[in-house]
């Protein structure tokens, strides 16, 4: 079954977008003109009647977002490497010694180096998916990265140590 989103207009107050999952739950956030969100849990008896509604101020939104983002795309580079033999998904924590600690992505040149690609910088519970060369590393990072095991074990290495 394909992914189902209706979207409802509730005049006055907003519209409502809802997801009705494979096994027929609905889910539901609901967008006020004023910028105010509320997600909303159906009665799985009553698909009709909703049982309980959670506001969301601003940050508890982004932060929901970001969680269901990272685990979709963590979950999806885990089936691409799955189908890919030879082709391997790791996180690998920044060492608190890295020479790259506190320096741009590009100073690694990871991807030269090692053949391997840094898909997602994990930060603080936030996701930042596909990093630029001037994200800067910063302590506690963990590198998402994408390779052969050779290449990632390269990556590891250089991490850890700089250039060989």
């Amino acid at each position: 079954m394909g992914i189902r989103i209706e979207k409802v207009d509730l005049p006055g107050i907003g519209f409502r977008h809802d997801l009705v999952t494979d096994s027929g739950r609905r889910i539901s956030v609901v967008s006020h003109r004023d910028g105010e969100r509320d997600l909303g849990v159906f009665d799985e008896d009553d698909p009709d009647e909703c049982r309980d509604t959670i506001a969301l101020n601003d940050d508890e939104a982004a932060a929901l977002a970001d969680v269901l983002g990272a685990s979709v795309m963590l979950a999806r580079l885990t089936s691409l490497s799955d189908m890919a033999t030879g082709l391997f998904t790791e996180q690998i924590a920044l060492p608190t010694d890295s020479p790259y600690l506190n320096h741009p992505l590009g100073d690694t040149k990871a991807r030269t180096r090692t053949h391997s690609s840094i898909v997602a910088i994990m930060r603080d519970g936030q996701v930042i998916p596909s990093p630029t060369p001037a994200d800067v590393l910063r302590a506690g990072d963990v590198i998402v990265a994408v390779g052969t095991r050779g290449g990632l074990d390269g990556l590891a290495r250089l991490l850890s140590n700089g250039p060989d």
